[in-house]
């Protein structure tokens, strides 16, 4: 992976990005208390009608997922042109959604969220209120195209605790950017 963007003028756009399962919003919501930056849940800005079929057990294809995509790329962009650096979750399946993701703003920086098939089921099965059921974790596996080596980002395993592994990330983060981070 590329490293993070050079500190300059531009914000820098963290996209937590993976399968269900890997923590996202967990570890977003611990990078948010470190930080202190702008955050979107991504999943907040799906429309009902992906809400439903995620619902019903039927994963999401690529039409489903263009509005919504665009709709994460308002968000950044507007924070983008005021300067602000955010954290975004959102699952980043395919290198063509990360194409999108990154017209939101130049300092779009990945964050893959791996781990253990069973470990991200497991975690699947203990969520409440979540309209994502497990039974379409194998999809979203089998869909995952893993970050390529020009793409800005680093792949962190999930099998810390959440404060760890944003701690980790704050850490590499400011590292990169100094009087930034």
């Amino acid at each position: 992976m590329t490293p993070v963007p050079d500190p300059g003028p531009r914000p820098l756009h963290l996209v937590l990005m993976g399968v269900s399962g890997t923590g996202k919003s967990t570890i977003a919501a611990a990078l948010r208390e470190l930080l202190d930056w702008d955050f979107c849940e991504g999943d907040d800005l799906h429309p009902q009608a992906n809400i439903d079929k995620m619902s019903r057990g039927e994963p999401l294809d690529d039409e489903d997922r263009w509005p919504w995509l665009e709709a994460l790329v308002e968000w950044t962009a507007a924070r983008s042109r005021e300067g602000k650096d955010t954290i975004l979750t959102c699952s980043a399946l395919k290198r063509s959604y990360r194409d999108v993701l990154r017209r939101g703003g130049e300092g779009t920086y990945f964050i893959h969220l791996v781990g253990d098939d069973a470990l991200l089921a497991e975690r699947m099965g203990e969520r409440e209120r979540h309209f994502m059921p497990t039974s379409l974790l194998t999809s979203q596996i089998d869909t995952l195209e893993h970050l390529e080596e020009d793409e800005r980002g680093m792949v962190v395993d999930v099998a810390e605790d959440p404060d760890s592994i944003a701690r980790m990330i704050v850490a590499k983060v400011s590292a990169d950017r100094p009087g930034r981070g």
